[in-house]
């Protein structure tokens, strides 16, 4: 038996198992034709290298999220269905099933005990056509997760779950090539599309640069968006150079303060139509850069990967500013930058700390219920934090208190866990509020939860100044002074109610504002020390931790990028670099901060 296997193998008749053609059908569910009312979560990009689809409902199950697959062959395929039980104990709220053809198939999803991401094997399915209807199905309303979904008739493959292997292995059956479609050179490329970053944009735009902006949600404005729902502050209008904030004002939609239940009252149409205005300004909506081009200090090109196709685009450019927020560019290129704080020692200020640590400003995700003409009701819900009439947050809204981070997670590597522990104290507080306080809250109902988190703090940028607490409080005027700042030195820690019962998990702030006149930051905060081509503008510029709990809200942010625009302007005006600009051509700068020469819209 075995000599005519060996004769019919030398033949080419008979086929080894291992040489079989392996048919592998990977299917990402953020590039579903239909997402339902399942929502693309990126926030966790930087460690999965992917995005996914989640069932935001606030306890309502959401519409089936649907595509249609194409298979290479008939035939019996093992389905293997990557997804996570977020909130595990005692059992997962997540839930949903995968349907094929509007049947079912292999078991509920999402309620494993298993916390970290990995495959789940979803049995055997008879392809009887190549061509199939796949959806999910939502259970529960409770942020269900589904990041691929794959087929394979190869018997015993076990698709890859480590970072290095899954991304090798998407990057193959996605056919995602080393060379993306390319977008184009431009004088300025801006990625992150808050109001720093849309500000940089217009404002080098309207002097004549070609701009890229790239922004990785479908939305324009950051932490002011209709998806974080954080109202501006800090004050245009005490300017040292009052002209300097226009294009801040331009975006601005009043106060509609820290979560409100109206998407509207953020602009984010009004955002996104200034943009498109300008003829100088490509945008790039859904794009996550996560990958760039060097040459020796300097910056060619990055790469961004569309959050819902995975199409990848290469941006060339001969200036880059980082506008992230979590200084994402920066870092690709090896930018110095600092996170957490530093020590008296380190920095002379009197609000530093004893010793440097990795305590940084948490993740807000914001919420509001809203009053019905009829009662609603809310279940109880053991996997979520529990509360009592003890201690429970009596409100029927949020404000910028429901906070987690404070350096027990990491901002950046953890946005996941962040955003779930906010989820599981939202929904907690408004589950005993519901069940135990009805006669206040009976005809109210969850009308809107961030499900997208507004972060304060994660990398500060290096530049060749580093602004600090003296250069605040004694307001001092360096020869670069640029945007005036007014907010105050605000920096939060956790409530110490909160910290009794939920020690080492907080979710709720606290602050203490230490007043400031109007000061001034350099010019020199705003471009990196050490990569020669490289601005910056928002919360990632080079400060230490005291001096950003001033520096980082929004509307002086704005303003960092609009020096941002006229900085790369006459830095290519005189083929010169950031640094040089403050060198050689800071005039040229200032009168550009002072109006004597800067177009209108």
């Amino acid at each position: 038996m075995n000599r005519i296997k060996c004769i019919l193998i030398c033949l080419g008749v008979l086929i080894m198992p291992g040489l079989m053609a392996q048919h592998h059908v990977f299917v990402e569910t953020e590039s579903f034709h239909d997402k339902g009312g399942w929502v693309i979560d990126q926030q966790s990009f930087a460690v999965m290298q992917s995005s996914y689809l989640m069932a935001h409902g606030m306890g309502e199950p959401v519409k089936n999220a649907e595509t249609t697959v194409q298979f290479p062959k008939k035939g019996k395929y093992k389905m293997w269905v990557r997804t996570k039980d977020w909130a595990p104990y005692p059992t997962g709220p997540g839930k949903f099933q995968v349907l094929i053809d509007g049947k079912a198939v292999g078991p509920t999803y999402g309620a494993s005990g298993s916390a970290q991401w990995k495959w789940y094997a979803g049995g055997d399915v008879n392809v009887n056509e190549t061509s199939l209807k796949l959806a999910l199905k939502d259970l529960t309303g409770f942020n269900g997760r589904c990041d691929a979904i794959l087929f394979t008739d190869t018997e015993g493959f076990t698709p890859p779950n480590g970072l290095k292997e899954l991304s090798a292995f998407r990057r193959k059956e996605l056919k995602l090539t080393d060379k993306p479609k390319d977008a184009g050179h431009f004088d300025l490329v801006v990625v992150g599309g808050g109001i720093a970053g849309t500000s940089a944009a217009i404002s080098g735009a309207r002097l004549g640069l070609k701009v890229a902006l790239i922004q990785d949600r479908p939305v324009l404005g950051g932490n002011n968006s209709s998806e974080i729902r954080v109202h501006l502050m800090g004050d245009i209008d005490k300017n040292h150079y009052p002209k300097l904030g226009r294009i801040v004002r331009e975006m601005d939609n009043g106060d509609p303060g820290n979560g409100n239940p109206n998407a509207k009252e953020y602009g984010d149409a009004r955002k996104i139509a200034i943009v498109k205005a300008e003829k100088n300004i490509s945008l790039f909506l859904n794009t996550h850069v996560y990958q760039l081009e060097k040459e020796n200090n300097k910056i060619t090109a990055v790469i961004g990967r569309d959050i819902a196709t995975n199409q990848e685009v290469r941006f060339s450019g001969s200036f880059f500013s980082d506008c992230t927020g979590d200084g994402t560019v920066g870092y690709l290129a090896g930018a110095e930058f600092r996170m957490g704080r530093e020590s008296e020692a380190e920095t002379g200020e009197s609000l530093a700390g004893n010793k440097s640590d990795d305590f940084t400003l948490g993740t807000s995700n914001l919420w509001a219920s809203t009053r019905r003409d009829s009662t609603s009701s809310f279940p109880e819900l053991p996997w979520a934090l529990q509360f009592s009439d003890e201690y429970h947050i009596d409100e029927a809204q949020s404000d910028w208190q429901w906070e987690t981070g404070f350096g027990n997670f990491n901002t950046i590597t953890q946005a996941e866990e962040i955003r779930d522990h906010n989820l599981r104290a939202i929904y907690g507080n408004w589950s005993y509020l519901k069940n135990n306080k009805a006669s206040k809250y009976a005809y109210n109902k969850l009308a809107w939860v961030a499900y997208i988190g507004g972060k304060r703090e994660s990398r500060r940028l290096m530049g060749d100044h580093v602004l600090n607490q003296m250069d605040i409080q004694e307001g001092k005027f360096y020869d670069d002074a640029t945007v005036t700042a007014t907010w105050t030195i605000d920096l939060h820690f956790p409530d110490k109610k909160n910290s009794q019962y939920f020690e080492g998990n907080e979710f709720f702030a606290g602050t203490k504002h230490i007043k400031v006149a109007p000061y001034t930051i350099p010019y020199r905060c705003l471009y990196s020390r050490n990569i020669e081509n490289l601005f910056m503008a928002g919360r990632n510029i080079s400060t230490t931790h005291v001096a950003f709990g001033s520096t980082r809200v929004m509307r002086t942010c704005g303003m960092m990028g609009e020096v941002v625009g006229m900085a790369a302007s006459v830095a290519k005006k005189h083929r010169t670099t950031p640094r040089g600009v403050y060198q050689n051509h800071l005039q040229d700068l200032l009168s550009m901060v002072r109006d004597e020469h800067t177009p209108q819209p």
